[in-house]
């Protein structure tokens, strides 16, 4: 469980995204066909998005019911969606209402807190929730046999909620810390967290930040607490809504049994009745943030609610203007002029009028003036011509693909449903809107560009860096002392543990039908592996090839990642931008990227759509031209995020893992290149590791969905049995025996709003008889919110957002990693936890409800993980890739059941040890005091401007 604001969700087309997957070229520079037209482009098949079948009913106290019964899983959602959001925070208290939903998973009157830990993650569920502006939904996944104790949970948290002043301190300052690491810590939080809204709005609340201020949150008190439970938690605000494998009739009894006497006040539900005036007069504002690294401007506008006639065609407006790398704001700033490193756009409508936006982050060097103006006449082309047929029919197919994506976990449909339900007031939308993104015109898209993206209701948002401030930076505001509720109300406290309402009883256990991969290799040495796993019309494939940043050139850091940059950028026929007009025209979208041992190119589409796509695929991947404009062009872009992510404390403290702990290795250098080595990898390096390793005796194809082993062999041999494989041997990733001693080093970031703790070292191999142990251990201290760190750093002492820890396996040697994020003035507490749970771990067994507990939450995500097409294309590919046997999927739970308390002190003894492992810290060092030189007396201090990972001493 780990709450969150919602922030407003934008649409980016990134360049600096990190992948994880890709590549391409050809010895040769081909010459590459003109970019076709957007008509001459493959013709999509019809897509059917299957309708969400569900039945409603009203509770006599005025509680909606929805419900979906779905046979073929073996686990049910449970959700609850109160009409309450960060509109309706009190004033003076921004950030009330996800405040308040993180008191919600505290304890009820027969619920000691984390109880809903217990009865979700402990079974291999998990649990969660998020404040979005007009509401705030929470929501269970777990087997079929839980769904009456979470129903009698959820009637709980609803009508008898405790807080008390130590659990409402501890949560306040875990709010604190997610703000820090969303909105302070990051470069562009700001923009997109505060910014943006609070100055496009004007006077509806919408304006004020979900995550608050820690101003505004220091205000809040308990009192306030219990007023806004009492308030707007109640049977008439809320709907439940049920999808997955239960009985009917059952389900109906456990909401009559347990939702059904909670009482509806006569109270009267207060409701926002402001309303935005329009806007009339355009207005520009100039926003600062410490550690920019590049300029952004944003463009916004009014716009319409989600109920409203024009919402589907502000949709596809959106798409059109943002959504793939054939987009027009893509293709202008980001592809054509290379102003833009990425773009973004919004189409915000909630409840209420919301808000339509567009932007974009500078490239480096290139000024905002320049950045608006592409905007605007980008903004005028929609206003001033309808869009092409082709353009029209591309981002209508997207948003219907991703619509029929939606659909692929009970979930997300049950998300559709409430969705639909608290915006626009009918659930039903859920399954409408679909005929009505069909029914768009080009004229309805150019009526809405001229309706809403006017000149004189426009807002210009810029947001640059502090030290570009010209005049003295304004006084801090001081937040307004507004009163406090007075509550009068009944308060609940937690019953003796003898008087509590049992739990109910677990139901009957439904098993999972697990898939049955079938593999085969081809002629040419092209190994495929198929498996069906559902009759939703998706297909996922994933082509792996068993090289990646491990075989970079000496020297070359992110030659491996860089080619998988550009493998999508151009084929010998295709240019870059056919790639994505062609893909995205039916509804998927190629990506690439690279992991330490292999490369991939993968995708996920609609099924009728699937034999174009896989001629696309096998284009890309044996074809790739490598032109010299699109190498510089992608190089830019990825320096360019570079400079971002140096600036991020996180992204940053992952950076030098490889460095630190594989130095003098090939894996000892930052696997997306630094901005030393990146300007130094030529055509001919990217040339070299393609020739080497893209070829069918060295790559895996997997494809799984919809999807029968009978037709993937035959789409497999029709799109890449020609592929032929040179003389000599493939590229492989080469074997890793690291050899560098433990390090301490803190970067220091100044003005950062936080740091980031890492406590790192090398690990097992995939191969090793420690696996199983190894992955039980390492979820035991940080796999999930129950696991240690988090209970020790966020649950007892509200130091962080979340702790966690990973292992990541590998072909010779793998890596652990225990991190969190934390204010600067607590690196070192974290630091001295991280270590403190490392070296319990080994000392003391496990409990058996422990060690039961987190086995459960490995298999529940790993049977989640199998039950989508992406998920399961994934698994299969990382274990045809690792030599272990398919049938792994059918071994899995029995491998984690059998692990024992100790193995796992043993993994911890011989392969956690603190003693050997090198700590990461980068935060504003000037802010930690000296309690960081006392935990980590023998740190290296590096200043951010002096970091340079491509050497061993890091400066």
């Amino acid at each position: 469980m780990t709450n969150s604001f919602k922030f407003k969700p934008s649409r980016f087309s990134l360049a600096f995204a990190t992948g994880l997957l890709a590549l391409a070229p050809m010895a040769g520079s081909p010459v590459q066909a003109a970019a076709p037209t957007k008509s001459a482009l493959t013709k999509a098949a019809p897509i059917t998005v299957p309708p969400i079948v569900y039945k409603t009913r009203t509770l006599p106290n005025g509680m909606k019911l929805l419900y979906s019964r779905d046979t073929t899983t073996p686990n049910v959602t449970v959700q609850v969606w109160y009409s309450v959001g960060s509109k309706d925070d009190p004033n003076g208290r921004s950030g009330f209402a996800h405040l308040f939903e993180h008191l919600m998973f505290k304890a009820t009157q027969d619920m000691p807190s984390e109880t809903f830990d217990r009865l979700t993650e402990d079974v291999g569920g998990f649990n969660n929730a998020s404040t979005w502006d007009d509401f705030t939904n929470y929501y269970e996944v777990v087997p079929a046999a839980s769904l009456e104790r979470l129903i009698w949970a959820e009637s709980e948290r609803l009508g008898a909620l405790v807080v008390d002043e130590d659990i409402f301190k501890s949560e306040r300052d875990v709010v604190k810390e997610e703000l820090r690491q969303r909105i302070l810590a990051q470069p562009y939080g700001r923009l997109f967290g505060l910014y943006i809204a609070q100055n496009s709005y004007t006077t509806h609340p919408y304006k004020r930040p979900g995550i608050g201020s820690i101003e505004e949150l220091n205000l809040a008190t308990i009192d306030d607490v219990r007023a806004f439970h009492a308030t707007y938690y109640r049977p008439d605000n809320a709907a439940l809504i049920v999808v997955g494998n239960f009985d009917e009739a059952q389900l109906n009894a456990y909401v009559d049994k347990y939702m059904g006497p909670l009482k509806t006040p006569t109270s009267p539900l207060p409701r926002v009745t402001a309303v935005e005036p329009p806007h009339t007069v355009a207005k520009t504002v100039t926003t600062y943030g410490p550690n920019v690294p590049l300029p952004a401007v944003a463009l916004t506008w009014m716009g319409p609610k989600a109920s409203d006639s024009d919402a589907a065609a502000t949709k596809v407006l959106d798409a059109i203007l943002t959504s793939g790398k054939s987009s027009r704001l893509y293709n202008s700033l980001v592809y054509d002029t290379q102003v833009a490193t990425s773009v973004f756009s919004n189409a915000d409508l909630p409840a209420q009028p919301g808000l339509i936006y567009v932007g974009a982050i500078m490239a480096d060097g290139k000024p905002l003036a320049e950045g608006e103006a592409q905007l605007l006449a980008q903004i005028a082309r929609l206003r001033d011509a309808p869009v092409s047929a082709a353009e029209l029919s591309e981002a209508k197919t997207e948003l219907i693909a991703n619509a029929v994506r939606q659909r692929e976990t009970i979930d997300n449909r049950a998300f559709a449903l409430g969705y639909a339900l608290v915006t626009q007031g009918n659930a039903e939308k859920a399954n409408s809107e679909v005929a009505e993104l069909s029914a768009v015109t080009a004229a309805d898209v150019q009526a809405v560009a001229r309706k809403y993206l006017t000149t004189n209701g426009m807002t210009t948002i810029r947001y640059v860096a502090e030290s570009e401030r010209k005049d003295a930076a304004p006084a801090v505001a001081t937040v307004p002392p507004a009163a406090s509720a007075t509550f009068t109300g009944p308060i609940y406290t937690l019953r003796p543990e003898g008087e509590r309402t049992p739990l109910p009883p677990l139901g009957a256990a439904v098993n999972p039908t697990l898939p049955a991969p079938a593999e085969t290799t081809l002629p040419n040495g092209l190994k495929v592996v198929v498996a069906k796993s559902s009759d939703l019309p998706l297909v996922a494939v994933r082509l792996t090839v068993k090289a990646g940043a491990s075989s970079d050139p000496a020297g070359k850091a992110g030659a491996a990642s860089l080619m998988s940059d550009v493998i999508t950028e151009g084929t010998a026929t295709r240019t870059a931008q056919q790639i994505a007009a062609e893909s995205e025209a039916l509804g998927t979208e190629i990506s690439a990227g690279s992991d330490w041992e292999y490369s991939a190119l993968s995708m996920n589409v609609v099924k009728g759509n699937l034999s174009p796509a896989m001629a696309i695929l096998s284009d890309v991947a044996l074809h790739p031209a490598f032109k010299a404009d699109e190498i510089e062009r992608m190089r830019s872009q990825t320096l360019d995020g570079l400079k971002v992510n140096y600036q991020q404390p996180g992204a940053l403290s992952g950076y030098m893992t490889a460095p630190l702990i594989y130095g003098g290795t090939p894996m000892g250098h930052v696997a997306s290149g630094t901005p030393h080595s990146l300007p130094g990898i030529t055509r001919e390096d990217l040339v070299a590791l393609h020739t080497g390793a893209w070829r069918p005796d060295n790559a895996i194809l997997v494809l799984t969905g919809d999807i029968t082993p009978q037709e993937g062999f035959a789409l497999a041999q029709a799109a890449f049995g020609a592929w032929k494989a040179p003389a000599g041997k493939p590229l492989t990733a080469p074997a890793v025996t690291p050899a560098a001693p433990p390090r301490d080093v803190i970067v220091d970031l100044p003005g950062t709003g936080q740091a980031a703790v890492r406590v790192v070292k090398t690990a097992i191999a995939r191969s090793s008889p420690d696996y199983y142990p190894g992955i039980v251990a390492t979820t035991v201290l940080g796999g999930g919110y129950s696991a240690r760190l988090n209970q020790e750093i966020r649950i007892k002492r509200g130091l962080s957002y979340g702790a966690n820890a990973s292992l990541s396996t590998r072909l010779t040697t793998g890596a652990f990693t225990g991190q969190a994020q934390t204010k600067n003035e607590s690196a070192a507490q974290v630091v001295g936890l991280i270590k403190t749970e490392m070296t319990r771990l080994a000392a003391e067994p496990v409990s058996a409800d422990e060690l039961t507990a987190r086995k459960s939450v490995l298999i529940g995500n790993y049977g989640r993980n199998l039950e989508r097409a992406d998920g399961l294309a994934n698994v299969l590919g990382d274990l045809a890739f690792y030599r272990i046997d398919l049938k792994e999927i059918q071994q899995y739970t029995a491998k984690v059941t059998a692990v024992t308390p100790q193995q796992v002190s043993a993994f911890a003894g011989t392969q956690l040890d603190p003693a050997t492992s090198s700590v990461i810290v980068v935060g504003d060092r000037s802010q930690m005091g000296d309690a960081i030189t006392a935990a980590l007396p023998k740190a290296e201090v590096i200043s951010v401007t002096d970091l340079n990972l491509d050497k061993s001493g890091l400066k």
